[in-house]
């Protein structure tokens, strides 16, 4: 049988005519486009994206002055190696809860055996063969210390008076933790007269700040049992992916950090997967025209996910620079070293009202909002961060010393008050008019001018160091003069005031740090003795005023001795406050200045020596070879 080839079929046989071929080839052609489109183009594809590239293909990370473009926030998910590399570090939560699964595995262990293994030149949890990967290593880390991080003997003192106080203060942080644990496990905060938990709304979804912020406290303390409940809850319990609006700068300083902290001071992996799966989540805050981030971000959108518009606050998005430059190290990744110095460069290039910064700038225009000044809230740890970003790096970051220099010097001519009763204050600057008003949070500035003292010219070392002993001098009579010993919020030196709160607004205080961060350092750097007495003096007023049954709490009126609690155990009391009360009491030893800086949460953050880490580097090569 001869079968007749019709008109307008393919030979195939598939019964097409030329015509729906064509049309059926444009429409697949499409559908591809539309699928593939939609991989590199719809804002929470970041996760699909990664799946098609290939194992091996680096992309150009751009960070201008503009930083704006949205593909610049993702572009640094496509890290080189990021796939083929053994302890990959990515975003996706299925890949991290299996890594987290195995580590969840492994047993509790004492400070003493840990640190054993870390001397001993052996990370905890990083096998030998790091030393051969282009990334950071833990034991190369290790070698560069100029003393091991706890001391000889965890940094107890030999005086025994000296040694029960800081016992005391150990009793104060476990209380503290226990209460916490027992009622508000896995919360933000605990509430300790109602007993239960606070979540608050600074850190979006994102829960257990009061975990975050104690680890390392727990650990220079020896308290190992609390130490690993709480990494036990970071394995199994700490959820990265939420989808709420959180403040940049608190997640930053509290759980960035404190996973930092933790990482260095254990080698525990754990910690560093964590700090930088939530660091690439903190990158879409940069996404502006300027590069200087919001303060408000959603952790659980790659979007724009703005929560708010309008200015940016100095204090939050300055002070986000040694968090981020450790996350290049962990991650060798430049680009949360390259977002934190586009915000450097645009501070540099903008006119600065009598060398002032001010406490607000667009991110849209990159111009101050308004020229309000304060070394208190609002713009305190921006100054912080430019000193401590200067010794962190070993003192070769040239440009922050000479900014922060630079700063102080303008506050000295501009904000440095001295009042009738010679008592030596940070005023507060709006436009040009003063305002004679100090807050606790200015109070840090006594610590910062001292630790800054040896590095400026070296004729005014005694000077900058006589100004920080006058301020924490300023600082330590505002708690004095109240009936409670503890300080107000703010405090005031006009119409005959001195050192004290005049508003019934500034009365409170909710367990602070600042002053006790100032007595901790002043006693470091010169071992007065009153210094001490001072750090004891506080402590015995947070055992009468502000412990509760079950923990402590802040009050609202310092100069009342029938106080009222606010019913808030804040996560930097733990973090902070006793923290650096046990720092104070202890040999200068435990965690040692030459080797640590202090980010403004407390979270100790170690002193990059690249020099160190590059001739360590050079010899392991050798030795390979």
């Amino acid at each position: 049988m001869v079968f007749r080839k019709l008109p307008g079929v393919s030979a195939s046989g598939m019964g097409l005519r030329l015509s729906q071929k064509f049309v059926f080839l444009i429409f697949l052609s499409g559908l591809v486009t539309l699928c593939f489109g939609a991989l590199f183009f719809l804002p929470d594809s970041v996760r699909l994206k990664r799946i098609f590239l290939s194992k091996t293909e680096t992309q150009p990370v751009t960070v201008g002055s503009g930083s704006g473009s949205e593909n610049d926030a993702r572009e640094h998910l496509k890290r080189p190696k990021e796939q083929d590399h053994p302890r990959a570090m990515t975003s996706t939560k299925g890949d991290t809860s299996t890594k987290l699964k195995s580590l969840s595995r492994k047993p509790a262990v004492s400070r003493e055996a840990t640190e054993e293994r870390l001397a001993g030149g052996r990370s905890a949890t990083v096998p030998d063969s790091d030393a051969n990967w282009d990334t950071f290593s833990y034991d190369k880390f290790r070698r560069c210390l100029l003393k091991p991080p706890l001391g000889r003997d965890g940094g107890r003192p030999s005086d025994p008076k000296t040694t029960e106080r800081r016992d005391k203060v150990k009793e104060m942080m476990k209380f503290a933790w226990d209460n916490y644990k027992r009622y508000a496990w896995g919360k933000n905060e605990l509430r300790p007269l109602t007993r239960n938990g606070h979540i608050g709304n600074m850190f979006g979804g994102l829960r257990g700040a009061s975990i975050i912020d104690s680890l390392d406290t727990l650990y220079i303390m020896g308290l190992m049992d609390e130490y690993n409940d709480a990494k036990q809850w970071v394995q199994s319990s700490l959820d990265l992916n939420s989808n709420g609006e959180a403040s940049l700068f608190e997640v930053n300083i509290r759980y960035v950090g404190g996973l930092l902290s933790a990482y260095y001071l254990t080698g525990e992996e754990l910690f560093k997967t964590k700090a930088v799966e939530l660091g690439e989540k903190l990158l879409p805050a940069f996404n502006t025209p300027t590069g200087i981030p919001r303060g408000v971000i959603n952790l659980g959108s790659w979007s724009w996910g703005w929560a708010s518009a309008g200015s940016s606050i100095l204090a939050e998005f300055g002070t986000l620079h040694l968090e981020f430059v450790h996350l290049t190290e962990l991650s060798s990744n430049p680009i949360y070293t390259e977002k934190v110095m586009n915000i450097r460069k645009l501070l540099n290039k903008i006119e600065k009202p009598h060398g002032l910064y001010p406490n607000f700038l667009s991110p849209v225009s990159g111009n101050w909002v308004q020229h309000h000044v304060s070394i208190g809230g609002l713009g305190d740890s921006f100054y912080e961060y430019l000193i401590k970003s200067y010794l962190m790096s070993d003192k070769t970051d040239d440009d922050a010393k000479m900014m922060y220099y630079s700063a102080l010097e303008a506050i000295e001519a501009n904000l440095v008050q001295k009042s009738p009763g010679g008592l030596t204050y940070m005023a507060e600057w709006r436009g040009g008019i003063l305002d004679h008003k100090m807050g606790h949070l200015a109070c840090f500035s006594g610590g910062m001018i001292g630790i800054g003292a040896d590095d400026g010219a070296p004729e005014k070392r005694q000077h900058y160091l006589d100004l920080a002993a006058e301020i924490t001098h300023t600082c330590h009579e505002s708690y004095t003069r109240s009936a409670t010993k503890l300080g107000p919020e703010a405090f005031r030196f006009d119409s005959g005031a001195e050192a004290t709160a005049t508003r019934l607004s500034d009365r409170y205080y909710i367990l602070r740090p600042e002053v006790i961060e100032s007595y901790m350092y002043m006693w470091r750097l010169t071992h007065d003795p009153k210094y001490r007495e001072w750090g004891w003096e506080a402590v015995e007023a947070l055992e009468e005023h502000c412990r509760v049954e079950s923990g402590f709490s802040g009050i609202r009126d310092v100069y009342t001795m029938t106080v009222s609690h606010d019913n808030m155990q804040q996560s930097f009391f733990l973090s902070e406050t006793l923290k650096y009360l046990y720092l104070l009491f202890s040999d200068d030893d435990l965690l040692p200045l030459e080797d640590w800086v202090f980010n403004t949460e407390a979270h100790p953050l170690p002193i990059i020596r690249k020099s160190c880490l590059q001739d360590e580097a050079t010899q392991d090569k050798t030795v390979s070879e």
